[in-house]
């Protein structure tokens, strides 16, 4: 895991020494580091998820208005899909739909294929390799009830994403490729587990 401590040379223990020669030297406390875990999302967590995924979403220009209410209806989403948090500490950072069975999943066309839906990771945490942590635990967890496929579908704006899902084995599926409202086109992928 990557140091959360400012000056890397001057970490060490959960302890910071800093200034002046050797029998001059203060000791301080550092910060606490923070974790980072995944975890299923609580009803607590819901305002919190909404806030986020809808935020992001609206400031990315990735969902017409009419999506709005969608992404806000998190306690819809959690009776359709299990919703998994990513926490730093207490915060938490990001969010995604892990959906193993019904229509909720949209794109998938068989019961051996799980999916995701609205992964989204706190734009002042990202680089950490939050999307990374939250894609893998939906891997796991699929995989571990049985599925043999995950499948999503993801704006052509959404670059990074798109990056991270190759980098991760998924690979373009675009004969599943579809619209869910007029004007919104999704691109398709998939990856066996």
């Amino acid at each position: 895991m990557q140091s959360l401590c400012p000056v890397q040379s001057l970490c060490h223990g959960g302890w910071s020494v800093s200034g002046g020669p050797p029998y001059a030297a203060r000791v301080v406390e550092a910060s606490p580091v923070r974790s980072l875990r995944v975890e299923a999302a609580t009803p607590e967590d819901f305002p919190r998820i909404a806030e986020l995924t809808a935020g992001v979403y609206r400031e990315e220009g990735l969902a017409p208005e009419e999506y709005q209410r969608e992404l806000r209806d998190v306690a819809g989403r959690a009776s359709r899909a299990e919703l998994l948090v990513a926490r730093d500490g207490d915060s938490l950072v990001g969010s995604v739909a892990l959906v193993l069975a019904g229509e909720f999943g949209e794109i998938t066309d068989s019961e051996d294929e799980a999916a995701f839906r609205m992964l989204v990771v706190d734009p002042t945490a990202r680089g950490r390799s939050i999307g990374e942590l939250l894609v893998q635990a939906c891997l796991e967890r699929a995989r571990a009830v049985g599925k043999r496929r995950m499948v999503l579908s993801t704006d052509p704006k959404m670059t990074a994403a798109h990056r991270l899902y190759e980098r991760l084995g998924f690979t373009r599926l675009p004969e599943r490729d579809w619209s869910p409202l007029p004007g919104v086109q999704l691109m398709a992928y998939a990856r066996d587990l």
